[in-house]
């Protein structure tokens, strides 16, 4: 991939890129929807990464050539950089702006972006070319910011340029994540412990519906304002305050809907901090069901999936244990995306025909399915510093 974005950056302006980064995408193994509500959250980092290829162009112009969608965005960044098309480049405009609010002047520069991460799979797309974005930019400056900073500004783009208020989780993530270790991410205090994942014979898959979702047109503005809206009732700060005996309590408070929708959060918490101990005691089992249990309650109380996403869950819980199945549930936003699952590495191989095939029979799409270990966070591949 290096590369390929290399050689492509060369063709188009004429030389070698002088500076290469790389930022991962996520998998959120546990802890869906929590993350706004101030909860817990156990992502890792993907072996798939947004790469830019960069060089200083001496104008006070910055182009972007996006290899996924064909598209070039140019912009001056002679003033403050605001919005503008196509849709994509706002996640390099909104960092952009959030270095010129910190006092960096930003030069003009051609980039190359390409990209393994799966766009619109709920795998944080948008998080690792922001994050990958920020890492250029802290070259180009010759200023490194402290991570937890880099994580908020690139979330800040995300709110101010892409209209999503997202949690922190995805940037944070493709930050900070260490190799062959997911992160127990408390979302309140903004710390994570590392949950080492070393047992080779398990494996992570991740299988894309192709289903595209765009959180623009999703319900997750709703489902965050009837989280508020639930805290208020229950006279919490937030939802990781409740408990289901509070909440079980505060039923005639609250419409049935946004019971439902805390139930799910509350309840959500629990299981992505069972998930982190299963891990430790190396529970697969246990890690299985907190995964099934998940997506039950992600479809019928937050009520986020969709026919394809239960269609590879109920594939997998055919499978079963005896098959090499683990666990799986949807991952991501929702409305479309990825599905996680735990399998067993010596039945990987017959794992993946049998979605691949059964999902293409019940749904006549073909799903895009691969495993990853868990990654390291974005890194410089090449500095001009």
């Amino acid at each position: 991939m290096t590369k390929r974005s290399a050689e492509l950056f060369a063709r188009c302006f004429g030389h070698l890129p002088e500076w290469m980064v790389a930022a991962p995408g996520r998998v959120n193994l546990i802890g869906e929807h929590t993350d706004y509500n101030d909860g817990f959250v156990l992502p890792m980092a993907l072996e798939r990464h947004t790469l830019m290829a960069a060089e200083r162009n001496g104008r006070r112009e910055v182009t972007l050539l996006s290899v996924t969608t064909g598209e070039t965005a140019r912009f001056s960044a002679r003033n403050a950089v605001e919005r503008g098309e196509p849709a994509w480049s706002n996640y390099v405009r909104g960092v952009i702006a959030g270095f010129q609010r910190r006092g960096h002047k930003i030069g003009g520069f051609d980039a190359i972006i390409d990209s393994t991460v799966p766009y619109g799979g709920g795998v944080s797309s948008s998080a690792a070319l922001e994050v990958a974005s920020a890492t250029l930019l802290e070259e180009m400056v010759g200023h490194t910011l402290d991570p937890m900073e880099k994580a908020l500004l690139c979330q800040e783009a995300e709110h101010e340029f892409a209209g999503v208020p997202c949690g922190l989780m995805d940037q944070f993530t493709s930050v900070l994540a260490q190799e062959n270790h997911a992160l127990l991410l408390d979302c309140r205090s903004r710390t994570a412990k590392p949950v080492p994942m070393t047992d080779p014979s398990v494996s992570v898959m991740v299988i894309n519906t192709n289903v595209r979702h765009n959180l623009m047109d999703s319900a997750y503005g709703e489902r965050r304002s009837q989280c508020q809206e639930a805290a208020l009732a229950l006279k919490v700060p937030a939802l990781r305050d409740a408990s289901l005996e509070m909440l079980e309590d505060g039923r005639r408070r609250m419409q049935p809907i946004i019971h439902r929708r805390a139930r799910h959060v509350v309840s959500e918490n629990s299981r992505a901090l069972g998930f982190a101990q299963a891990i430790h005691r190396a529970d697969w089992t246990e890690a299985g069901q907190l995964m099934y249990a998940s997506h039950e309650s992600l479809r019928h109380d937050y009520e986020v999936s969709c026919p394809e996403l239960d269609t590879v869950v109920e594939i997998a819980r055919g499978i079963s244990p005896t098959g090499g199945m683990i666990g799986c549930r949807m991952t991501g936003a929702g409305f479309g995306g990825c599905a996680v699952s735990l399998v067993r590495t010596e039945a990987l191989s017959q794992i993946t025909r049998e979605i691949d095939r059964l999902y293409e029979r019940k749904t006549g799409q073909q799903p895009t399915l691969f495993s990853s270990r868990p990654g390291g966070g974005a890194r410089v591949l090449k500095s001009g510093r």
